[in-house]
């Protein structure tokens, strides 16, 4: 039987890692993105990638997926990005607002496009991020957005949970992407040194000395998509490459 994931934020390059390994286990791959040019060469680039246009920051983003829906939802992935605007200090709120429209209120509007496709067994899945549960004084919106996000999945996994249906939440460490750089260039500006230098000391903040890798995303989605992967229903997956201090 024919099954579909949808994922949103599908051309950034942790999105593109994810389609490509979706296709790769031969689902029926919905991306989801607001730049039409970007998904494009995107579709392109993956052969037998379904695109849709749309913004999940909008109401109308909903209808638009769920437009494209003709098979069962295995999963929906939400995994966009959200502007970088300093710390809490400097941040405008209207930066914050937006991030948690983007981050919570789009992760709602994609499951609610999903909704009558979804069955037991189906998964909804947050990418959000290890500042979420960690916050630094230079990266607001991504905490603020990511915490929310936490709360919003453990609601999802109690109201879908008796359908079948499981919510979970990857939290992955900094990833070397272009997203990142340009966190990084925000704290570089704050601390009057170049972005190189704060990145290799973003790499010494983990216990390992890495960054997480969009591939090591990836493999936690896949993973999430296997059956005995339920009782990690609710759960956050963190993937921060040893970053965090307290306990959970």
């Amino acid at each position: 039987m024919t099954e579909t994931v949808v994922v949103v934020g599908a051309t950034g390059e942790m999105g593109r890692v994810i389609c490509e390994q979706l296709l790769a286990a031969d689902y029926d791959v919905l991306a989801v993105a607001r730049n039409a040019e970007a998904l494009a060469a995107l579709a392109e680039q993956l052969s037998g990638l379904r695109i849709c246009r749309a913004d999940i920051a909008e109401d109308d983003a909903a209808q638009a997926i769920s437009s494209q829906l003709i098979h069962p939802v295995r999963a929906v992935i939400h995994g966009p990005g959200v502007p970088t605007a300093g710390g809490i200090a400097t941040a405008p709120t209207a930066a914050l607002l937006e991030a948690t429209n983007i981050k919570v209120g789009g992760f709602v509007r994609l499951v609610r496009a999903a909704e009558p496709h979804l069955q037991a067994g189906s998964r909804l899945i947050a990418i959000g991020g290890h500042y979420g549960f960690e916050p630094t004084a230079y990266a607001a919106t991504a905490g603020v957005a990511n915490a929310a996000l936490a709360n919003l999945i453990r609601q999802y996994s109690w109201v879908m949970g008796p359908k079948g249906i499981t919510a979970h939440l990857i939290a992955p460490g900094p990833a070397d992407t272009p997203r990142l750089r340009r966190v990084a260039q925000s704290r570089a500006e704050q601390s009057g040194r170049s972005a190189e230098e704060v990145l290799e000391e973003m790499c010494a903040e983990s216990a390992i000395g890495q960054l997480t890798s969009v591939e090591s995303v990836a493999w936690a989605v896949m993973t999430l998509l296997h059956p005995h992967a339920d009782a990690l229903a609710g759960g956050t997956l963190f993937m921060d490459s040893g970053r965090r201090h307290g306990l959970p």
